[in-house]
């Protein structure tokens, strides 16, 4: 046996997200709740997942569905009461599962204590816990940036005559980490929580955190009316300063997981935010490998995908964890756009899955993902519920631009897609809920649902189910060094996963096409561990989204 340096319970975990506005409602209000995920632990439990995260179900006006806090020590009433989550924590800890939270803290809502307090005067103890700032000589914004959720980043409040900062919606304003009060409430919240028992935070949107307002006015593109803020809104020094107080006063006192939402980290900065001595956290999602899919062309870039998540694990190999994933809450489902949900429907789903799940690192899987939940079939603006989506549509009409080819793009690709009801039988509303839900139930509930694949031995459901269990059934999978096989073949994924002299291959056909994987490893068929097809395989001849996994 090759012995394993550095293990850790969370590099071993398979984790899910729960977006519990639309998992799973037990008191039929037409909305997801605390309680409808207790009902449903012994599924997550049977499916293999030793982690949950849950999604926001803090106090919230639900401007962003629950990414906009107004009270941190208190559940939304919407999902239930306090009790019920310390249910939860204390069901899920006896099904031996682990329970993480979101850490939403580049923001609150306008409607927290905390903001309350903030704009109620000039001089108010609480004045510089947000960014307030004059008008300019003519009464507009104090700089031209734009919100990640189009528009400006500033908005006038009429009682002190400034405006405030909000990368985000206007309900979220920015806290101002800059102000050491702020980021000891922070560091005094999450103790309060980790002290209450759980196992660790998702931490959303902290590399914006720290933003540089002298860089004044940005230049605007031709199409905009305000500027992207990126640059001065992300990763900016003294960032890790800030997250180096965090961890030493509150993170690495506890035994917890940690995931970072590092929108614009990349490989070769990793080790500040991962690295084994210096990293903040166990692990960061990053989003340079979602970005590669034209929807001009329907066309996945299979070749770009394999070079971003080789570097990814090259890079981070020996010194970082990464975390696996390809949806969640802010992105479409990937069967409808990276796969083919139709003809290859199962095939994509699956081959998807195999590809990205037996790599270094913890895998995430986002719920209804291991059914094969598909894209929303949106016909018009009002069917939208993302704020985002409903704010550039508006900025488009007013300005005479083209609504229905935003639409067009925003059906494919925007937030709302991942957020339909989850599909757990063929009843109506899919057995989401008895009464008409927040959200449309998609359409192909009847035949996409849990119940239906929980009896069918050749569904998607069964194959997560088994791909779970492959990964559980040998360290190689969670341990073994990764390298590319076939490094330039535009149309498979195939990789090794090598630990001590055992050696596995995971091939994935990413594309409608038939392909050839060409290689040099001796390749035996007879100790196939995971395949998507009841066909025998020919590595000349790899059948559409066809995935396998062989034992060398």
């Amino acid at each position: 046996m090759t012995e394993v340096k550095d293990k850790q319970w969370w590099k071993e975990a398979v984790a899910y997200q729960v977006y519990p506005r639309s998992f799973n409602d037990s008191n039929n209000d037409g909305i997801g709740d605390l309680r409808g995920l207790i009902e449903k632990l012994d599924y997550l439990k049977d499916l293999g997942i030793d982690v949950i995260w849950l999604s926001p179900m803090y106090a919230s006006p639900n401007d962003d569905n629950g990414y906009d806090i107004s009270d941190y020590h208190a559940i939304m009433k919407e999902f239930g009461t306090m009790e019920d989550f310390d249910e939860l924590l204390e069901k899920v800890h006896d099904k031996g599962m682990k329970l993480i939270l979101d850490l939403v803290v580049n923001h609150t809502s306008d409607e927290h204590p905390w903001f309350i307090e903030s704009r109620s005067s000039l001089d108010n103890p609480k004045r510089d816990w947000y960014f307030w700032a004059d008008p300019k000589e003519d009464g507009s914004e104090p700089n031209n940036w734009e919100s990640i959720f189009n528009g400006s980043t500033w908005e006038f409040d009429e009682k002190t005559g400034q405006y405030y900062f909000h990368l985000f919606s206007k309900k979220q304003p920015d806290l101002n980490w800059e102000n050491p009060e702020v980021r000891q409430a922070v560091i005094d919240m999450m103790n309060w929580w980790f002290d209450k028992g759980i196992d660790g935070f998702r931490v959303d949107a902290i590399t914006h955190v720290k933003k540089t307002f002298e860089m004044g006015d940005l230049s605007i593109p031709e199409d905009k009316k305000y500027a992207p803020v990126y640059d001065a809104a992300t990763n900016q020094p003294g960032l890790q300063d800030w997250l180096q107080q965090v961890k030493d006063e509150s993170l690495s006192k506890y035994d917890i997981m940690t995931v970072g939402e590092a929108n614009g980290v990349n490989p070769y900065n990793a080790d500040e935010w991962v690295g084994r001595k210096n990293g903040k956290f166990n692990m960061i999602f990053q989003f340079e490998h979602l970005g590669l899919w034209n929807t001009g062309e329907s066309q996945f870039d299979v070749q770009s995908y394999k070079n971003v998540l080789n570097r990814w694990q090259k890079e981070l190999e020996n010194t970082g964890w990464n975390a696996l994933f390809i949806e969640n809450h802010d992105q479409p489902r990937r069967v409808s756009t990276w796969g083919n949900d139709d003809k290859y429907w199962y095939e994509s789903a699956t081959s998807h899955a195999a590809v990205y799940f037996l790599q270094q690192g913890t895998p995430f899987i986002y719920q209804g993902q291991e059914i094969g939940m598909t894209n929303f079939p949106f016909t018009s603006i009002e069917q939208f519920n993302d704020v985002s989506v409903k704010n550039e549509y508006r900025i488009v009409k007013e300005d005479g631009g083209d609504t229905e080819a935003l639409l067009e793009k925003h059906r494919m690709e925007n937030r709302d897609n991942s957020r339909t009801p989850m599909q757990w039988n063929n009843s109506a509303y899919a057995g989401f809920s008895e009464v008409d839900p927040w959200f449309p139930v998609n359409p192909n509930y009847t035949e996409i649902n849990v119940e239906q694949q929980e009896a069918d031995p050749n569904s998607i459901l069964q194959f997560y189910k088994d791909l779970i269990q492959l990964k559980k059934s040998d360290d190689i999978y969670t341990y073994g060094e990764f390298n590319l096989v076939d490094a330039e073949n535009s149309k498979v994924f195939a990789y090794t996963r090598t630990l001590g002299d055992k050696k596995v291959l995971i091939v994935g056909n990413l594309t409608d096409e038939t392909a050839k994987l060409n290689t040099s490893l001796d390749v035996q068929f007879d100790n196939i561990k995971l395949h998507n097809y009841d066909t025998e395989i020919n590595l000349s001849e790899i059948k559409p989204f066809e995935t396998f996994v062989i034992s060398l």
